[in-house]
């Protein structure tokens, strides 16, 4: 008995370019022709797609499954390399599915890096904007920090910035940055690599500060961009007067 190539798909429950794909990676010996010029395949075909099809299943990678289709130590090497990957691919999907019900209970947005999501609701458009690139050129550690320091800031400041109007006057200005220098030298002085950040950066310190700076500039108004100038000076100048202060 002996199949077309569809007839041997079908059989196997896949289709016709899986099996030629498989032809193509030297997985599944290519039959003899039959007088008319098809491809004619036999038991042994089969049971082999059959095997390739159930180590698919499993998880295995094409490049591996002539190893692990073999006996002896390498093919058990290679399993526990694919228990592996699948250890942490698991890991990453319940991440995922846990920020997912964050997002669905309402706790969370779906614009902010994992982690954040408890934070989300605190924080404005250009805010979870800004921290989505922020988590793209900084490192782990330095994301724990920011999400500290967020959860713990107070809101009353950010508030009022947040909706600062773009011809703010001078007074109101002023107020907001010295709220605002306040808050940004209790950081300072509480994670004092934010005056140095090269050793958490995840590119290199041009292109990092570039691109914040150009971040920055688009997704916060005129009159928002002055009290951040501002309060920069007062939380330097403060920093450097107290000099490195325990915290709090």
């Amino acid at each position: 008995m002996t199949w077309s190539t569809r007839e041997l798909a079908d059989i196997a429950g896949t289709t016709v370019n899986t099996v030629r794909h498989y032809h193509r990676a030297g997985l599944l010996a290519v039959p003899d022709r039959g007088s008319n010029g098809y491809k004619r395949y036999t038991v042994a075909h089969l049971v082999r797609l059959l095997q390739i099809r159930r180590l698919r299943d499993l998880g295995v990678p094409l490049d591996r499954i002539d190893v692990v289709g073999d006996a002896g130590g390498a093919s058990s090497d290679a399993l526990h390399a694919v228990d592996s990957d699948l250890g942490r691919s698991i890991e990453r999907l319940q991440r995922a599915r846990a920020e997912i019900r964050a997002i669905l209970e309402g706790a969370s947005l779906a614009d902010v890096p994992a982690g954040f999501e408890r934070l989300a609701g605190r924080l404005s458009t250009s805010e979870r904007a800004l921290i989505l690139i922020y988590a793209q050129l900084h490192d782990q550690d330095a994301m724990a920090d920011v999400r500290e320091l967020l959860a713990t800031e107070p809101e009353d400041a950010r508030v009022e910035f947040d909706a600062l109007p773009a011809d703010a006057d001078e007074a109101t200005r002023a107020r907001v940055a010295a709220s605002y220098g306040e808050s940004l030298t209790r950081h300072l002085r509480n994670y004092p690599w934010l005056r140095d950040p090269v050793a958490h950066l995840a590119t290199t310190p041009g292109i990092a500060k570039e691109t914040f700076a150009d971040s920055v500039s688009a997704l916060f108004n005129p009159a928002q961009l002055d009290v951040l100038t501002r309060a920069g000076v007062i939380a330097g100048t403060q920093t450097d007067a107290a000099g490195d202060a325990p915290r709090p």
